[in-house]
């Protein structure tokens, strides 16, 4: 006789759900009832959870296993072999010991990625850290693949780690709703990418606050190469990729020459306006950065620029800039520029104007929401202080030793011999994988937990089986929501699977540092323990938060954080009093010229905000060779590339699609739903294409998450568009992902290579 069919809420990165279960089987998902917009992620839980790619127990590369030189060459195409699970751990331990008694704990790399699972214990990367820092310590990464350029640069400008400011310093949507007259989106404001958030989001805004935009009579400008990167409502620029730093210029050469600059602001609020000025208006290098001059490089007419440069200067402004501008080469100087033309407009400080960054990148940015302690397991302290710019893994593995600037210092790349990997799938996200793949036969040895037989997992030596968030307990509380989670264990876990504390304690044990690893706690107890921990942190809320016993009964509880009277003005104390305020800059002002980056003596990035061409764009003599420029923006249907496994399986979804616009199709005798080749020097895809006007002539759109799978001749089936980006870090300064900077061509897919 079947069992009854339960009922329960989790929550994971894009939202909360209820997850119906049978048998100790998945069956379904439904949608949370308060969630407005909830994410549609979920309806492919259930088949991913009991996919086939599962992988089943502890397996060994066997390549690796024999000795010797290990074959390292084979990494990704040997075969496994499965071990149960006393003998892996036993092997692993014995290995880390190698390891670090022959080469020290500054030849092991932890990587890990942090969005395996929107619960605060079971958290892939402080799991991994924590262990790690418990045997010694372990070369890290900092900063992150969508973020690394603004991490960089918005500190020399602001004073401001750049992780507080689209969190906390920045105008609210209720604060936009109220006062903005001018949205100026560079990038756009994509709602499907606010569908996930760090952390968690429960109640998707972005959609709601755009029809409240439309009823306010609000003017929206969606400056990108895709009409679809802002709601509908918006007026469309359609900017060449890549160039709307230029853009920008002509736009602040406008309201320099027009005299609507906002003088008394950059006096009293900014340092470095004259040697910017001397720059736009051709002064230094004896070009005026008019906007004739832009529109030649950015594709938006001059009189354009000037109407609304106008406007912009007329009304209360905000200037918005997406993520994906900086994941380019020199990805740091639209960033620094819209930060320059708003201080121009002089509005920043006022309700509504401004600028702001990452608007629709995540959920929990523009939410009006009272910030709480936050729920965390402790990581300890890395006895090693060596780092590296979290997007040049590949760097580091293929150059030991070699010398690289980042940020004004000096560094050299660690000699890796081990990596450790946890909660993520450095396959999908990092760029030019056939480069990685190189790298990643360059270690001794490669571990990975792993539920699923990513391209990872099959390019590693020890792959151990690790729970979905879905086998196991936690809790979830995320810093832009005012929900809490008890995340129940919903099913027992799949085949052989272990959750990662439970993996790090038994191998802490068998390398002597269980006690300091666990502090005696079972994961029960650890969640007990970070539970009380977070309630005795924020009992000065006087907020009822229920204990930890209360929780699981409820399942979830909306704290009373979220609502309009929450919303603050970013900057309203500086524009007040700048001397008694002052920003954590050298000069206590916004940063306009900045003498300490001028210092670098970087040629790619001077003091100030400026323009240089891209090695590749439409503008570049590639384009003769590979004329349409790759954007690979964040997918819908998933986050990253979890659930892959089972939207692969559905028809017609691979290899993924790419979006073309009609002149280019028609270019290439090309209709909607052709397979194609995607192709550049570094690699080759397969795709599906959809043809349509609401993409830039010269542009195509491949967004990210499919499994990378090689077929005989390197060609990656599935539509991975990672095989084409450029490895190439956006300057000196940020050292991040240049995923945007990539050239290609598109050939049916029969057209002979």
């Amino acid at each position: 006789m079947a069992t009854k069919i339960e009922s329960r809420v989790t929550t994971s990165h894009w939202g909360a759900f209820r997850v119906l279960t049978n048998n100790n089987r998945i069956i379904g998902t439904e949608a949370f009832a308060a969630d407005p917009h909830p994410s549609q992620i979920s309806e492919s839980l259930a088949a991913a959870v009991h996919h086939k790619t599962r992988v089943a127990r502890p397996s060994f590369r066997r390549g690796w296993l024999a000795g010797g030189d290990r074959s390292r060459e084979l990494r990704g195409r040997d075969e496994f072999v499965e071990l149960p699970w006393d003998e892996a751990l036993d092997i692993v331990a014995a290995e880390l010991q190698r390891v670090i008694a022959e080469h020290g704990n500054e030849s092991i790399f932890g990587g890990s990625y942090g969005w395996a699972s929107a619960g605060r214990f079971h958290h892939a990367l402080s799991q991994l850290h924590r262990f790690l820092n418990v045997n010694g310590g372990y070369v890290s990464s900092v900063a992150s693949y969508s973020t690394a350029a603004a991490q960089a640069i918005i500190p020399h400008v602001f004073g401001i780690p750049f992780l507080k400011m689209y969190l906390s310093v920045q105008n609210t949507w209720p604060t936009i709703a109220r006062h903005t007259q001018t949205l100026v989106m560079f990038g756009g404001i994509n709602p499907k990418n606010s569908q996930v958030s760090m952390g968690g989001v429960t109640h998707h805004e972005t959609d709601g606050w755009f029809r409240e935009f439309d009823r306010s009579g609000m003017r929206r400008i969606n400056v990108s190469p895709q009409v679809t990167d802002s709601p509908p409502g918006s007026e469309w620029l359609a900017v060449i990729p890549g160039t709307d730093t230029a853009l920008m210029l002509g736009i602040a050469h406008v309201l320099e020459t027009e005299d609507l600059v906002e003088r008394d602001f950059l006096a009293g609020y900014t340092t470095g306006y004259d040697r910017f000025s001397s720059y736009l208006l051709g002064a230094t290098d004896g070009q005026p950065k008019s906007p004739e001059w832009a529109a030649k490089i950015c594709g938006i007419d001059a009189e354009t620029q000037r109407k609304l440069a106008r406007s912009m200067a007329s009304t209360r402004t905000l200037i918005t800039v997406a993520w994906s501008l900086q994941r380019a080469q020199n990805g740091e100087q639209p960033y620094w520029m819209a930060a320059t033309l708003a201080a121009m407009l002089g509005q920043i400080g006022l309700p509504g104007g401004g600028i702001g960054y990452g608007y629709g990148a995540i959920g929990a940015v523009g939410v009006a929401v009272k910030r709480m302690h936050g729920l965390t397991f402790p990581q300890g302290e890395n006895s090693v202080k060596t780092s590296i710019p979290v997007a040049r893994v590949a760097d580091m593995l293929l150059n030991p030793g070699e010398p690289y600037d980042f940020n004004g210092e000096r560094r050299h790349y660690a000699d890796i011999r081990l990596v450790y990997w946890c909660g993520g799938n450095p396959f999908h996200h990092h760029q030019d994988l056939n480069r990685l793949q190189q790298a990643f036969r360059q270690p001794e040895t490669v571990i990975v937990h792993e539920p699923w037989w990513t391209a990872t997992a099959q390019r590693a030596d020890i792959v151990l089986p690790a729970t979905t968030p879905y086998e196991r307990e936690d809790i979830s509380r995320a810093l832009g929501d005012s929900y809490l989670f008890h995340m129940p264990r919903l099913i027992d876990p799949v085949d052989e699977a272990r959750d990662d504390y439970a993996i790090f304690s038994e191998l802490a044990r068998r390398m002597g540092v269980e006690q300091a690893f666990t502090e005696g706690r079972s994961s029960e107890q650890w969640l007990s323990h970070m539970y009380d921990e977070f309630r005795n942190d924020n009992s000065d809320l006087e907020i009822d938060i229920p204990d930890l016993d209360q929780l699981r009964q409820q399942n979830w509880v909306d704290l009373p954080l979220r609502g309009e009277q929450f919303a603050e003005i970013p900057f309203a104390d500086f524009r007040q009093d700048p001397e008694k305020s002052p920003l954590a800059t050298p000069s206590g002002r916004i940063e306009i010229f900045s003498a300490t980056i001028a210092g670098f003596d970087y040629a790619e990035c001077p003091g100030h905000p400026f323009w240089q061409e891209p090695d590749e764009w439409l503008g570049a003599e590639m384009a003769r060779r590979y004329p349409l420029h790759l954007v690979s923006p964040q997918p819908g249907d998933k986050l990253h590339s979890q659930m892959e496994c089972a939207l692969a399986d559905e028809q017609g979804l691979r290899p993924s699609t790419i979006e073309i616009n009609s002149t280019d199709a028609a270019a290439r005798g090309l209709r909607n739903g052709d397979l194609v080749r995607v192709f550049n020097d570094r690699g080759t895809c397969h795709a599906r294409i959809h043809v349509t006007d609401d993409i830039r002539s010269g542009v195509v759109s491949l967004p990210t998450g499919a499994w990378l799978t090689h077929d005989s001749d390197g060609t990656d089936t599935q539509g991975n568009p990672n095989i084409l980006t450029r490895d190439l870090g956006t300057s000196r300064i940020g050292q991040g992902s240049s995923a945007h900077t990539t050239l290609v061509e598109v050939a049916p897919l029969d057209t002979d290579q």
